[in-house]
C-alpha cells in the first residue's frame, strides 16, 4: 500500500517539484501552504509522514510540529523538517519537539526521497518492536504504549527523548559516543550536531528527576545507562 505524505511549504514551485518526485517513487501526496491548513489536513488525512517547512505564513513550522506532537491521532506521525535556517538552535528545537529528521535547503531531491524512506523504515521497525516492555531499576519503558514510568509515576517525554532513553536503557553499562547514539536512535547518516544530543540528555535527566543520575556522562567518550 502506498504511503501518504503531507508536504507543507508555501513555495508552490517547490511543492510541485517535491510532489512530482515522491509520486514518481510510488507515494501518495497532499500539499499545504500554511500552518493552519496543515493542522486541519494532518488531523483528518491519516498521513504516514509530514514534510514540514519551518518558515510558514501564520503559524510557523515549529509551532505546527509542537501542536501535532501533543495531539492524539497525530503524535506518532513522523515529521521531517525542511528549513532554510541553518542555525543550530532551530534544529535542536525541532528535534526536542519530536521531529524525526531535518533537511536544509537547498537540498538534493534524491537525498530527500532517501530520507523519507529511511524515516518510514524506522517507523515500521518501532511498530514491529512495540510489544516490548523494559524494566530497569525503578524505570519501566513500555514501547507499545510509548510510556515511561519511574516508581509508578508517568514521565512525559518527547519522541526523541523516549527513543534515546530506550536505547541507552536497553544496553545498560555500555558506553556510546554521541554519533553512535544518533545512528541508533535515528538511523545511520543522520546529520545532527553533538550539542543536540547533549541538550536532549539534559532534558531527559531533568524529567527523570533523581533517576536521571542513571544516565552517566563518560568524559571524552559519551554516555551510558548505569547497569543493574
Amino acid at each position: 500500500m502506498s504511503k501518504k505524505i503531507l508536504i507543507v511549504d508555501d513555495e508552490e514551485d517547490l511543492q510541485e517539484l517535491i510532489s512530482y518526485n515522491l509520486i514518481r517513487d510510488g507515494f501518495k501526496v497532499v500539499c499545504s501552504g500554511s500552518g493552519e491548513d496543515a493542522l486541519k489536513k494532518a488531523v483528518s488525512g491519516n498521513f504516514d509522514l509530514i514534510l514540514l517547512d519551518l518558515m510558514l505564513p501564520g503559524i510557523d513550522g515549529l509551532e505546527v510540529a509542537k501542536i501535532l506532537k501533543k495531539k492524539a491521532g497525530t503524535e506518532h506521525i513522523p515529521i521531517i523538517m525542511l528549513t532554510a535556517k541553518g542555525e543550530e538552535s532551530d534544529i535542536v528545537t525541532g528535534l526536542e519537539i519530536g521531529a524525526d529528521d531535518y533537511i536544509a535547503k537547498p537540498f538534493s531531491l534524491r537525498i530527500l526521497v532517501a530520507r523519507v524512506r529511511a524515516v518510514l523504515r524506522r517507523k515500521e521497525k518501532i511498530r514491529a518492536d512495540s510489544s516490548s516492555v523494559l524494566k530497569i531499576h525503578e524505570i519501566v519503558i513500555d514501547s507499545g504504549r510509548r510510556e515511561v514510568k519511574a516508581e509508578g509515576n508517568p514521565i512525559d517525554l518527547t519522541f526523541t527523548e523516549f527513543q534515546l532513553l530506550g536505547f541507552l536503557a536497553a544496553n545498560p553499562g555500555w558506553v556510546f559516543t554521541r554519533n553512535q547514539i544518533v545512528d541508533a536512535v535515528r538511523g545511520e547518516g543522520y546529520a545532527v550536531t553533538d550539542r543536540s544530543v547533549d541538550v536532549q540528555i539534559v532534558g531527559l535527566r531533568r524529567k527523570l528527576g533523581i533517576f536521571g543520575s542513571y544516565i552517566e556522562t563518560v568524559r571524552g567518550v559519551g554516555y551510558r545507562f548505569m547497569g543493574k
